[in-house]
């Protein structure tokens, strides 16, 4: 009786585990179909209103201090449209005004 009880409790626990995978697989799985059916009516829209779809990014310092470099620079991207965009869209040219040179010196 004793081993039944040991047998049975062993198969319980692996269903019960099992279970919960498949549980979990099953809303990690439903939660990337929903984010994939939003990206895509959002892509649809996009396409639809005539703007470019753009992808989804985690917002960083970098994008923000670029933001700021493009705003000190007054637009000047919107101003030089002669000449095909940089990859860097014609911000450093503007700020690079404010470098200046480094004296070297002779280390004691």
């Amino acid at each position: 009786m004793n081993a039944f009880l040991s047998d049975l409790s062993r198969f319980v626990v692996r269903v019960v585990l099992l279970l919960a995978g498949v549980v979990f697989f099953m809303s990690v799985l439903a939660a990337g179909v929903i984010l994939a059916m939003v990206w895509g009516v959002r892509a649809l829209w996009a396409r639809l209103t005539g703007r470019p779809v753009m992808p989804w990014v985690m917002p960083t310092r970098a994008a923000a201090t670029w933001s700021n470099m493009r705003q000190k620079a007054g637009g000047f991207a919107a101003q030089t449209r002669q000449a095909p965009p940089s990859k860097r869209g014609g911000v450093l040219p503007q700020v690079a005004v404010d470098v200046t040179d480094v004296q070297a010196r002779e280390v004691p």
